[in-house]
């Protein structure tokens, strides 16, 4: 027991724990810390799949299974092992052919639990991979990818970093506009569509949020009170269904709920260290 016992924190990855260049401040986790070991049960809950979170597992301190793919999975980090899936129920291959032809001009790319595949040579999607250190490969048609859990499109590579995703010209925005409009006509009574970046578009099976991933994990644990920090518009189900919700000050969704420090100054050592302790004071 400790002065956190009741609460589950979860929080986004990209954007939230890390800073805009996608390092993680030391105060967050000093203060992750410093939760789990006063009774606080935290986890990481992201759009990123396994293969993409990897390069990160040992940075981020976490007692409760992560929360991945915007809701589609969890993950035991000690044992790997997954749970809790949602696949889509459609054909892998006949939907990445359908993709190949409705957006020539994107990257289509489907996130296994072992590796992302792409599935026409491109070295600015590899080089992207390289450097955020996620297995990845050409996949060969018809080959097993694994449950099918989450599709993305990408828009242009201008570097490697997730950063510069979020970057976009007028006319850009307007294209994955229109593609995210595309998907919702053709798909939309059975998927879920999240733009983690502006010019990142993530498809998942109907029903899928970060939202009931964290509802589902608190009554695992059998905690009281929900806490969730996240910054942008995937993130919007998972701030909404918790019991205290909070944004980053440079958020893109900052307006919508109530600010702590921007998140290269440690938004979520604001959370831990003045948010919560005002929270339980009130209960």
């Amino acid at each position: 027991m400790g002065i956190f016992s009741d609460v589950l924190l979860t929080v986004d990855y990209d954007r939230t724990l890390t800073a805009p260049d996608s390092s993680i401040p030391v105060r967050n986790i000093e203060a992750i810390e410093y939760f789990m070991a006063n009774g606080g049960a935290f986890t990481v809950n992201t759009g990123r799949s396994v293969p993409m979170y990897r390069s990160i597992w040992d940075k981020v301190p976490v007692n409760a299974p992560l929360l991945l793919y915007n809701g589609s999975a969890a993950c035991d980090q000690k044992s790997g092992e997954l749970s809790l899936l949602r696949p889509f129920d459609m054909d892998l291959w006949e939907t990445v052919e359908e993709l190949l032809k409705m957006f020539p001009r994107l990257t289509v790319e489907v996130q296994g639990p072992d590796a992302h595949y792409t599935f026409l040579p491109n070295p600015r999607w590899d080089a992207f991979n390289i450097h955020n250190g996620c297995p990845h490969a050409t996949a060969r048609w018809g080959q097993d990818l694994g449950p099918f859990l989450k599709f993305t499109l990408y828009g242009e590579f201008y570097d490697n970093t997730v950063a510069r995703l979020f970057d976009a010209t007028p006319e850009e925005l307007a294209e994955m506009n229109a593609a995210e409009d595309l998907l919702r006509r053709r798909w939309g009574d059975r998927i879920e569509i999240f733009r983690s970046a502006t010019r990142l578009i993530d498809v998942h099976a109907k029903g899928v949020s970060k939202a009931e991933a964290a509802r589902t994990l608190k009554a695992h644990l059998g905690r009281k009170i929900l806490v969730c920090v996240g910054d942008a518009s995937n993130d919007i189900s998972m701030l909404d269904a918790a019991d205290y919700a909070f944004c980053p000050a440079d958020a893109i969704i900052a307006h919508r709920y109530e600010n702590v420090c921007k998140c290269a100054d440690g938004a979520v050592a604001d959370v831990i260290y003045e948010k919560i302790p005002n929270i339980l004071k009130k209960t």
